[in-house]
């Protein structure tokens, strides 16, 4: 692009401001050069008259004293004429410089503005206006887009992780799928048993790598998006509902459960707050120790109706507890992890963001993590 193009929506509004003031400028000067040119009118007309027929003498020629009036009177209104014309000229020309002169001034930060937005693009977001030669409103423009800027370039960035993570993930899986092919395929003496082996590994790794699909596309649904539907839901009855599907899990790890759940009602979208549930209990049973604990607890207040999943588990530093929130993040777990895709919280965040709800979480001391949910109360 070029500069020319660059400077032009700047140069535009500049020429326009000028000719704004130029004829401000010329308006106001034209009323004026009419207001005295009358007043120089009415001034001459205001001097006493001498009685019709009066002869006065002028360089020793007789003249009626009524013309002689008349004369004078546009003697002096051609004068000022003359006169006002040259200030009107003159004021109009000074206007139209200073205006233009004063307004590229003016105008400057603006053009950096435009040309910073003009020069960016995703690999060159780090680049910012900083302080400009101005104040008032130019500058908190130019402040609020390096604010945007900050905003957008921290979106691009978590994209950017974002893809890369879910590229990581989804790779995992199809490497052991072709590597098993591979290696069977190659294999000539390869038996039904065999064959059965490389089966197993490839359904597993298909699975995982559904699984994966399935809460990327359930993320994309949560995250940034509006409620579809909206009813009365009781999170007690959520938490009996998502409990079912991995109390045989729960039962095969020895793992002691409490349930402290009394009815606690909210209004949302009843498949997406069962997602949070089940995606607590979830991690709470797959992400616990042997015969570890889990407690569990709902709880209407006024404002806020809670939910509650604490578990035993792996030690969590607490400096990085915000950051199991993120996307391919798990507690304590390898990244090449086979057990979940590590979004079971980044799920939970967005779901409970979408029904204006608050998440947090916090260690356990000896090991393990709590998080609490906390959605607008439904009386």
């Amino acid at each position: 692009m070029s500069a020319r193009s660059t400077r032009t929506p700047v140069r535009s509004l500049r020429a326009r401001i000028t000719l704004l003031a130029t004829g401000l400028a010329a308006g106001v000067s034209l009323v004026l050069l009419w207001l005295a040119w009358t007043l120089v009118g009415d001034a001459v007309s205001a001097v006493p008259q001498m009685p019709p027929g009066t002869v006065v003498r002028v360089d020793g020629v007789d003249v009626d004293a009524a013309a002689l009036a008349a004369h004078l009177r546009d003697h002096a209104r051609d004068k000022m004429l003359l006169a006002g014309t040259i200030a009107f000229c003159c004021v109009v020309l000074a206007t139209a410089v200073l205006a233009w002169t004063f307004t590229s001034r003016v105008l400057r930060p603006l053009r950096d503005i435009t040309g910073t937005a003009r020069r960016l693009s995703v690999e060159s977001l780090g680049e910012r206006i900083g302080d400009v030669d101005a104040r008032g409103e130019l500058a908190e423009l130019a402040q609020t887009f390096d604010a945007m800027l900050d905003r957008l370039q921290s979106a691009f960035e978590a994209q950017r992780h974002f893809v890369a993570n879910a590229s990581h993930e989804l790779r995992t899986p199809l490497s052991v799928i072709r590597t098993e092919l591979d290696v069977t395929l190659a294999d000539d003496q390869a038996d039904t048993a065999e064959l059965r082996r490389m089966a197993g590994v490839v359904r597993d790794a298909t699975e995982r790598a559904n699984q994966l699909v399935g809460s990327l596309l359930l993320l994309a649904r949560t995250d940034g998006a509006g409620l579809v539907v909206t009813e009365p839901v009781d999170l007690a009855a959520l938490v009996a509902s998502a409990w079912r599907a991995v109390s045989g899990e729960a039962d095969q790890r020895g793992l002691k459960t409490t349930f402290h759940c009394e009815p606690a009602w909210t209004t949302g979208d009843p498949a997406l707050l069962e997602r949070i549930a089940g995606n607590l209990l979830e991690n709470a049973v797959r992400h616990n120790v042997d015969a570890g604990w889990i407690e569990v607890t709902t709880q209407a207040g006024e404002q806020w109706a809670t939910l509650r999943v604490r578990s035993s588990g792996g030690l969590v530093d607490p400096q990085a507890v915000d950051e199991l929130f993120e996307p391919f993040r798990r507690a304590g777990v390898a990244r090449t992890a086979r057990h979940g895709a590590g979004l079971g919280l980044s799920i939970v965040r967005a779901a409970v963001e979408a029904h204006d709800g608050l998440v947090s979480a916090e260690p356990v001391v000896g090991g393990g993590l709590a998080v609490t949910v906390r959605l607008p109360a439904t009386r």
